[in-house]
């Protein structure tokens, strides 16, 4: 907790407010996992309770997270329930994959990086798992990683920890804090406006250009606190339903194709509050949308990214995933259970602990434009969470993970459907406790803000 609060540039002083139950979180593994979200959900917890107490006057609420809806909103994917029933989150070309010389973790979960793989590997479409298998049991590993990395597929070589710190991309992020907090430039300060302390980023305008899990989890987590949050989504990539329902409640959803209708955005630029990217670097330069063209022409944005492996070094471009990342950063090794294969983290954690930085820095963000004005830019990678995770003192090998019940939440969306999920983890006394509505179906809003309040 130390470290990302330090990270946010905060006094250390605040953390007093916080009751620390990072050692209850029910997820056991050889990383301190359960320290790792519990600690980044309460850092965010205590920065939107200082923006409570800043925007209404009153005195910063205390913090004290729920140890269990902590694990149950890192494992969402597993308590998901529509019409009843649960989800598959893994597809059929996802997961470890033995080779010649190694193991390579591919994603496949989306239609277009499952094309983008055969294409690499000069196999049909119709290629079956039992298919895949067979042709990497003599290809090289790295071999294959380069293929699909340049066709935009998804895949990396597992490697150990060792191999992770010595290679570019892992000393270049070793010299990259945590989360970074940076003022771009000036601006005049921002009216404190109308909030309370169970919505304190009420009348703040959030685009949402996120997908998968990190960056939806930090755009929903401005949604708790009250925010208008919009997720804007390209007509040609269309989101897994599932994920869409898993991480969209307290939003809206609207498409926009950028190549064509740049103008429809650009509206809603001009009067948002905070923008929230979630695409791999330089991705979206070509529309105008890097931080700093940003900053020249919205002073006063927030400006917050989020990306797979950080925007610095050879991998700065490539694709990735919180399975990705903790096969190429040794993570897969360490929590492995059988000599012979790797194996994972009880929970996508690297995903939500970022997703839940980066809602910390953007609360705090606000904050200081109440207080001093200026465009602000914030930054952190998976990759640099793992970092953190890797770094952090562990308590020895596996241990059992004592039985637990999830805290679920069941709502009924706009058609009907009964859609059962995890509860909030942010908490601070007086704050909200669940979502004001329900997730919407994706591409079913107008591009357009609510009124502010």
């Amino acid at each position: 907790m130390d470290a990302a609060w330090a990270a946010l540039g905060e006094h250390p002083a605040a953390l007093a407010l916080v009751r620390d139950r990072g050692a209850d979180v029910p997820l056991r593994g050889v990383l301190p996992v359960g320290r790792l979200v519990h600690d980044a959900i309460a850092v965010a917890s205590l920065s939107a309770a200082l923006l409570a107490a800043r925007r209404t006057g009153s005195a910063v609420p205390t913090v004290e997270l729920d140890p269990v809806r902590v694990a149950t909103a890192v494992t969402s994917e597993r308590h998901l329930r529509v019409a009843g029933e649960p989800v598959t989150a893994w597809a059929e070309l996802s997961g470890f994959w033995p080779t010649a010389d190694g193991w390579l973790r591919i994603h496949a979960n989306y239609p277009h990086h499952r094309t983008r793989l055969l294409e690499a590997l000069a196999l049909p479409i119709s290629t079956t798992a039992d298919e895949l298998l067979a042709h990497l049991h003599g290809r090289s590993a790295v071999v294959v990683e380069a293929l699909v990395a340049e066709r935009g597929g998804v895949a990396v070589t597992v490697g150990t920890p060792a191999q992770w710190h010595s290679s570019e991309q892992g000393r270049a992020l070793s010299m990259q804090p945590l989360l970074r907090v940076q003022k771009l430039g000036d601006a005049p300060a921002a009216p404190v406006g109308q909030a309370s302390v169970d919505a304190p980023a009420r009348g703040i305008r959030v685009l949402d250009l996120t997908r998968v899990v990190a960056g939806p989890v930090a755009t929903r987590t401005l949604a708790l606190w009250g925010a208008d949050v919009l997720r804007v989504d390209p007509p040609r990539l269309p989101e897994i339903p599932w994920q869409h329902l898993d991480s969209g409640a307290g939003k809206r959803s609207t498409l926009i194709d950028l190549d064509t209708d740049l103008a429809t955005f650009d509206a809603l630029l001009d009067s948002a509050d905070v923008i929230v990217t979630g695409y791999r670097d330089g991705a979206l330069d070509r529309y105008g949308l890097s931080p700093a063209a940003l900053a020249a022409r919205r002073p006063g944005l927030v400006i917050a990214r989020l990306t797979a492996w950080g925007t610095v070094g050879p991998y700065a471009t490539r694709r990735g995933f919180d399975s990705i990342v903790q096969g190429a950063t040794g993570i897969g090794w360490l929590e492995s259970r059988d000599p012979q294969k790797p194996g994972a983290l009880p929970a996508q954690a690297l995903d939500h602990a970022a997703g839940y930085l980066l809602a910390a820095g953007i609360t705090t963000a606000l904050r200081r434009r109440v207080d001093e004005g200026g465009s602000w830019y914030l930054e952190t990678s998976l990759a640099r969470v793992a970092q953190e995770l890797l770094a952090a003192p562990r308590d020895g090998g596996h241990v059992a993970t004592p039985p637990w019940q999830p805290t679920v939440i069941t709502r009924t969306l706009p058609d009907g459907t009964a859609v059962t999920s995890a509860a909030s983890a942010p908490q601070y006394y007086g704050g909200p406790d669940d979502w004001a509505s329900p997730p919407v179906a994706w591409g079913s809003s107008s591009p357009q803000w609510l009124p502010r309040p």
